[in-house]
């Protein structure tokens, strides 16, 4: 998967404008998220249970926030 975060810049507009178009861009398409994310190498047993561990918090969460209405 190639994700590529691409900014037009207009005639006479400043560098850290376009840079913040920039950064908006590659937060949008999730690139830093990937990257972090590959950063370093997590064994396929580990990553299973952080999303079960994750899955599980959210389910606690949606549990609680649905007894209080």
């Amino acid at each position: 998967m190639i994700v590529v975060a691409m900014v037009k810049i207009k005639d006479g507009e400043s560098f850290e404008s376009a840079f913040r178009k920039f950064k908006k861009s590659c937060e949008k398409a999730g690139i830093l998220s990937e990257v972090k994310k590959r950063e370093h190498f997590e064994k396929p047993s580990v990553r299973l249970k952080k999303k079960s561990i994750a899955a599980r918090k959210r389910a606690v969460k949606k549990s609680r926030k649905g007894w209080n209405d």
